[in-house]
């Protein structure tokens, strides 16, 4: 008897098994690599996305470049999205990108930030401003200047204005955009260059001054699938392109760059 009960009990996990996994076969998901910048508006967008659809979204945030660069290297993402034009330029140049696909969405800006408590206000940001001192012995975080793209529009804008030369020593750079807003909102560095968008969802800074918009190219979010991307990549990108998608894209800041698509 015991015998006979434990064949039974093994058909009935056998048959459970048989009836539940098309189910989860049946589940659809897509991949999302994205710049850190937009991961605030991004997890509100996914949520809404998948209310709407089924299809749930799993986000990595970080660095374009390091983004690009996992892409390259076989990384399973259905859409990649950049902070500047260039990491995704490098990723359609190494065939990882649909290049069809692409959009140029959403526009922002940065800003020079500090502590909240710090006594650094209402810096007029122009042509020889003394970024230097106004760091005093402190830092002043941002990006990887040579490969982050706030790092770099920092830096482009600072070569402009003629105040990276004397600043350049004090630089604390960051693997991405939050990285460096959390060495501010720690009182572990002095300033930072970030966007706009994130200077506004982070409670520990506050803005002390904006840099010219003509002072560095201007700061373009592209968004495209992969060429491994799955078939959902193409209605999610619709998505981001409709009305509700900009309607929270510029609630948190950011500028829409194309007309929504409904």
């Amino acid at each position: 008897m015991p015998g006979q009960f434990t064949r039974r009990l093994a058909m009935l996990v056998v048959a459970v098994a048989t009836l539940t996994t098309p189910a989860f076969a049946q589940e659809k998901s897509i991949t999302v690599f994205a710049a850190a910048s937009l991961k605030s508006a991004l997890d509100d967008i996914n949520a809404a996305y998948t209310a709407k659809t089924g299809v749930k979204v799993a986000a990595s945030y970080a660095a374009s470049s390091a983004l690009a660069r996992q892409i390259e290297q076989g990384a399973p993402a259905d859409v990649f999205a950049s902070a500047d034009l260039e990491w995704m330029d490098y990723a359609i140049k190494k065939q990882t990108i649909d290049e069809a696909s692409r959009v140029n969405l959403l526009g922002n800006k940065i800003v020079l930030i500090a502590p909240k408590d710090s006594a650094v206000s209402d810096v007029a940001i122009g042509q020889g401003f003394d970024l230097a001192g106004l760091a005093a012995d402190g830092r002043i975080a941002t990006g990887d200047v040579q490969a982050v793209p706030v790092g770099k529009y920092a830096k482009a804008a600072l070569e402009r204005l003629g105040s990276w030369t004397a600043a350049s020593a004090k630089f604390a750079m960051a693997d991405n955009v939050r990285a460096a807003l959390t060495l501010v909102a720690r009182n572990e560095a002095a300033l930072g260059i970030v966007y706009e968008t994130d200077a506004k969802v982070e409670p520990g800074v506050k803005i002390v001054g904006r840099f010219p918009t003509d002072s560095h190219p201007p700061i373009v979010y592209p968004f495209a699938s992969t060429t491994r991307a799955g078939p959902d990549a193409a209605g999610y990108l619709a998505f981001l392109r409709s009305a509700a998608g900009k309607a929270v894209f510029e609630r948190y800041g950011f500028t829409f760059l194309v007309r929504p698509v409904s």
